[in-house]
């Protein structure tokens, strides 16, 4: 039996999932997507009694990053990763909205991922898989070995992310997700930036991507 665990934590003003990822074996954490809240994130890592290792990025907008501060303030080492494509919108304000939410926040990612490069963090394998369209630089973090897919704002529920917001392109979102995430295996679980977790198969069939033909 796998000791892969996954925890999912609504955080900020519009919900957006924060996932924590561990092994018990190593009780090494993957932060991903500290949107609000770091100081409560922080808690539940205590909580499991795991230490935050890395922080991954699916992408910069503000209600996925602002978290970032309180536990780079605990833990100063920890390791920010994120696509190559989106250090514009992680260090500006105006185009990661956080200038327009009331909180004018921007950051450097210490490590940028490209698209199918492989990393192991906290015992866990990992692929990153460029999927632009919500902003130009979103990736996906895939774990093959444990069938989970964490997909952020590229594909939810039935649903696809917004991308009416600086760098989305509505023609890339769809062509990432029928491109690069439809062909992954249909009982990957996806575990979405807001709302509830699907499976690809699910995604294959009910979502309007999939029905898409323009």
């Amino acid at each position: 039996m796998s000791d892969f665990r996954i925890k999912t934590y609504p955080v900020g003003q519009i919900g957006t999932n924060c996932y924590i990822l561990y092994r018990e074996a190593y009780k090494k954490a993957v932060i991903v997507d500290p949107g609000a809240q770091g100081n409560d994130i922080l808690a539940r890592c205590r909580e499991l009694k795991v230490t935050p290792e890395a922080i991954f990025l699916t992408h910069g907008h503000f209600d996925h990053i602002l978290g970032v501060e309180d536990i780079r303030r605990e833990f100063p080492e920890i390791r920010i990763y994120a696509g190559e494509q989106e250090k514009e919108l992680l260090q500006n304000p105006s185009v990661n909205l956080s200038a327009s939410f009331g909180r004018a926040y921007s950051l450097e990612a210490d490590r940028d991922l490209k698209d199918q490069e492989r990393l192991e963090v906290g015992g866990i394998s990992f692929q990153v898989i460029h999927t632009p369209g919500h902003t130009e630089g979103s990736i996906c973090f895939y774990a093959a070995e444990e069938e989970v897919l964490v997909s952020g704002d590229t594909l939810f529920l039935e649903s696809l992310g917004r991308t009416d917001f600086p760098t989305g392109d509505q023609s890339k979102i769809i062509n990432s997700i029928r491109e690069k995430l439809f062909i992954l295996p249909g009982d990957t679980l996806v575990y979405p930036g807001h709302g509830e977790m699907t499976t690809i198969g699910h995604e294959k069939a009910f979502n309007p991507v999939a029905l898409y033909r323009g």
